[in-house]
């Protein structure tokens, strides 16, 4: 037991006075740090719940200033949808600056906490190592937690946490440790480093590599800056390969679809496992992994805040807050979180919570399935499921848990934007709120329904055999945990068991759980795969496809016959997974008729196109050719077929298409060659050379790529009588507008490489030379395919020098880190939000121009570029915007850090962003 005393604090009294105030906390339990202003836990009394207030609530008046408030304060802020009600469960000094959880099977919390963000509005010392693991604990079982042990200390910014049977799983980018408890007494005594690849110390917190959520298939997905997913296998903890997709926070539903999200866009799912598309990196799109949710007609990234909300990012700019104040979309959206309980309402069950700490408040989606994807929608118009008046509310992780309830961690602070993205609207009302103290706080909450108890159930996990009996319990949490364990453990002694559920279990929840546990414990049989593969569930179908996976190098005639056949299966979704599996097979004629069957029945289907495609790697041209070849479909010869001659072409013109512009996307001289010929032999129906056509462009000039999910709308200009001018601003300094043409955002061209032959393709240059629709096609095409001798050809640029070589692989991965959420990784930007890099005059201005952009910031029609070059080193600086240059077939000069190092002294004194006219004014494009 400790006595602390916090630090004096000055509150301002008005012109020249101040009011000093000892704070006093007393005597705490455990390994307890100093807490700011010493608001010890509360408990919750003579307050109605949440959910009794008036909802929907609308918009409530608020205080201009925004001081920290006790925990019993904050729970008078909450408006709660009907029939839950929200109750503490811990707060400083138990717990700060939390960010994420997770639970062992003794119910107890785990917790990981970040002091090291954002210390000062520099960041100053962020890097030091002050992070730590800590453990909460109800003793008395009362649901409030009553005790804490730090498990681990001294972390830089770790950020997630998963209990295993034979450790913690750690997060500390770039490192995952698996640290352990020898002796019982909630202690890290050991840690082995599992990798040191997860994500990057020195980039965006907010970015950066997190979560370990252990899904049905036993992998641990992750999101951010990852390119790994984890898996136990045999007593080992294995690092592969996958998509870096999201930003904070991965969930997965009842029958194994990962979700994320990022920033703007509220919910993105797989539709097959992302694993798949890290097989083939030159895709051109990837139509079903990370698949936005969000659609023109759901306004699913609508936010309904009940306090105005100036402390955003990009408060002052036209339309992101409405005329009452509030932020009218998601800006820093986080954490989703399906909710696979049993204490909540039963149509809560299968719905996704979603945070966001910068509106103060968590939103509801529902979802159904519709043929292969999900529809979403809000679950309440123009109100939210949970929202604070509070400015300092910061839900920042979202939980399942035990007791079958749903748990919010609030960091409870001022400040959530790390310094890379702050702009200088926002580090201006930071201070001037005085949003930076107190630091070292935090609670976390649960929520309920109104009248029903938690589970306070101890988890069954004495023998294989309760556990074997928990994968039918109604709560997703213990059915998870159920498995884990039995996999963990390799008690192989219980498959006779699975295999009855994996038959004869009524739920498919149950089926699905038992093949994968069976899967995890390498005790399931081709002859378990064959039974399921006729399941009545398309779930289990496809989940069975999935599994046969490991026999498909050699597989018996059986399953193979089994497999293909699931290509023809009734339901969409089996037949996602089966063009994914196809995928595995042996690269034989049998395995190309097959995918080029599916792809003829359902060519127009971009999902399909892609995920088929993400198996034939280096083989689109064989794939292409029997595609071409097939004659037996519904509906006659694919000759015979009635498409129309379009642009954007449909049916098998789709597939063809997309298979011709990923085989030019790789560059192989022969491929290119005979698919080239063979756009230009008038022989060939003229239905294919259209499509083939079609694929030249899309992936030798970089023409638009179809089949994309329709754009959604950009944020209208919103009258604000409040702001100068009449519309919101940054105070009159600079204003910003919203372009014209926002809602027709058109992609350029150029966005790859030119192809590089080594002869000329002589039938193609033919073609070029008619004064036909097709040969004036080929003629565009011709400017982007080089050979030697080629005549009039521009020079190549001339080749990086190793020292440049390094930086521009450097600077790829920095711009993977720091740039890519935004950009995108073609670079093409997003309309209304970040401007395309591909073919900019910005970009490829003489090099002190996008160098000046990096360190002071750009305001434009796309929005604010933040100063995220005021953060990094000059080599670092140089290293992203060489790669910038000389990415997707731009050969603009490399930058020199020399250079870096001149134009940031000459801009010291520089306190507002560039504009495009003081940057065009500059240099020539080089």
């Amino acid at each position: 037991m400790r006595l602390i005393v916090s630090r004096l604090v000055r509150r301002s009294l008005g012109r020249g006075g101040f009011l000093i105030v000892f704070l006093l906390v007393a005597a705490v339990p455990g390994d307890m740090p100093p807490v700011a202003r010493g608001l010890a836990p509360a408990t919750l009394h003579g307050q109605a719940p949440a959910s009794a207030r008036p909802w929907p609530p609308g918009v409530q008046a608020v205080s201009p200033d925004s001081p920290a408030l006790s925990p019993d304060a904050e729970h008078a802020t909450f408006h709660l949808a009907p029939g839950y009600r929200i109750e503490l469960v811990a707060s400083e000094p138990l717990v700060q600056d939390p960010v994420a959880i997770d639970w062992d099977t003794a119910g107890r919390l785990w917790v990981v906490e970040m002091p090291g963000f954002m210390p000062d509005i520099a960041a100053t010392g962020e890097h030091e190592p002050v992070g730590r693991i800590v453990v909460l604990e109800d003793r008395d079982g009362n649901g409030v937690m009553d005790r804490r042990t730090v498990f681990a200390d001294g972390l830089v910014l770790a950020r997630s946490v998963k209990v295993l049977s034979d450790g913690v799983l750690v997060a500390e980018p770039p490192n995952v440790w698996l640290m352990r408890d020898t002796n019982g007494d909630l202690r890290m005594d050991t840690k082995t480093r599992i990798t040191d690849q997860f994500g990057r110390l020195d980039i965006d917190v907010e970015n950066n590599a997190n979560g370990f959520d252990w899904g049905l298939d036993n992998r641990m997905r992750t999101a951010g800056q990852s390119r790994l997913h984890f898996q136990w296998k045999a007593g080992s903890i294995l690092a592969a390969p996958s998509p870096i997709r999201g930003q904070w926070g991965t969930t997965h539903d009842d029958v194994g679809r990962t979700f994320r999200n990022t920033n703007e866009s509220a919910l993105h799912v797989d539709l097959v496992a992302g694993e798949y598309f890290a097989r083939h990196p030159q895709l051109l799109r990837t139509r079903g992994s990370y698949e936005r949710l969000a659609m023109p007609d759901n306004d699913l990234n609508a936010v309904w805040p009940v306090r105005p909300t100036p402390g955003i990012n990009r408060g002052y700019q036209a339309g992101v807050r409405r005329a009452d104040g509030t932020l009218a979309r998601h800006t820093s959206v986080c954490t989703p979180v399906v909710y696979r309980g049993d204490r909540l309402p039963a149509d809560a069950r299968g719905n996704v919570f979603v945070a966001d700490p910068a509106a103060n408040l968590v939103s509801r989606i529902t979802l159904r399935e519709e043929g292969v994807t999900l529809r979403a929608a809000k679950s309440y118009a123009n109100a939210e499921f949970l929202a604070s008046t509070d400015e300092r509310f910061r839900p920042v992780h979202l939980s399942n848990a035990p007791d079958g309830a749903l748990y919010l961690v609030d960091l409870y602070r001022g400040v959530v934007e790390h310094r890379l993205s702050l702009t200088t609207y926002l580090k201006s009302y930071i201070e001037a709120q005085g949003l930076l103290e107190p630091r070292g706080m935090g609670r976390i909450w649960r929520i309920v329904q109104d009248g029903v108890a938690r589970d306070t159930s101890p988890l069954a996990i004495a023998t294989p055999q309760a556990l074997v009996a928990t994968l039918s319990h109604p709560n997703g949490w213990r059915r998870d945990t159920a498995q884990r364990l039995l996999v963990e453990r390799g008690d192989a002694s219980v498959a006779p068991s699975l295999v009855r559920l994996a038959r004869e279990a009524t739920d498919e929840r149950t089926r699905l759980h038992a093949l994968w546990t069976l899967d995890g414990l390498d005790a399931i049989t081709v002859a378990h795969v064959e039974a399921a593969l006729s399941d009545e569930s398309p779930h289990v179908r496809a989940a069975a496809l999935r599994i046969a996976e490991r026999w498909l190098d050699a597989p018996t005639p059986a399953l193979r016959a089994a497999i293909e056949a699931r290509a023809e299966d009734a339901d969409a979704r089996v037949r996602l997974q089966a063009a994914a599996t196809l995928g595995v097979l042996p690269a034989d004629d049998r395995k190309w008729e097959a995918l080029a069957r599916l792809l003829a029945r359902a060519g127009d289907d971009p999902i399909l196109i892609d995920v088929a495609l993400t198996g034939a790697r280096g083989a689109e041209g064989t794939l292409l050719a029997r595609l071409v070849r097939l004659r037996d479909v519904d509906d006659g010869p694919l000759g015979e077929r009635a498409l129309p001659t379009t642009t954007s072409p449909t049916g098998a013109r789709s597939a063809m298409a997309m298979l011709a512009a990923t085989m030019y996307r790789g560059g192989r001289d022969a491929d290119a060659q005979t698919w080239l010929a063979r756009t230009a032999d008038e022989a060939v129906p003229a239905w294919q050379r259209e499509a083939l056509m079609h694929g030249a462009e899309l992936g030798i000039l970089g023409a638009p790529i179809p089949g994309q999910l329709p754009p959604l709308p950009a944020l209208p200009g919103t009258a604000c009588p409040t702001c100068p001018g009449g519309r919101q601003s940054a105070g009159g300094d600079y204003a910003f507008e919203w372009p014209a043409a926002a809602n027709s955002y058109t992609r350029p061209g150029n966005a790859t490489p030119p192809l590089r032959l080594a002869r000329a393709p002589e039938t193609f240059l033919r073609l070029a030379a008619q004064d036909t629709p097709l040969g004036k096609q080929a003629a565009a095409v011709l400017t982007r395919i080089t050979w030697p001798g080629k005549p009039g050809d521009e020079a190549a640029p001339p080749p990086l020098s190793p020292v440049e070589q390094t930086r521009f692989d450097e600077g790829r991965t920095l711009y993977e880190a720091m740039c890519q959420a935004c950009h995108q990784a073609d670079g093409r930007g997003q309309p209304g939000r970040a401007a395309s890099l591909v073919g900019s005059p910005i970009a490829l201005a003489g090099p002190e121009v996008p160098v000046r952009v990096l360190l002071g910031g750009k305001e434009g029609t796309t929005g604010l570029m933040p100063p995220l070059g005021a953060a990094l080193t000059d080599a670092q600086v140089a290293s992203v915007l060489t790669y910038v240059r000389r990415e997707w077939g731009h050969g603009a000069s490399p930058v020199d850090p020399a250079l870096v190092a001149r134009e940031r002294g000459a801009g010291k004194s520089r306190t507002r962003p560039w504009t495009d006219a003081e940057l065009m004014r500059s240099t020539p494009r080089m």
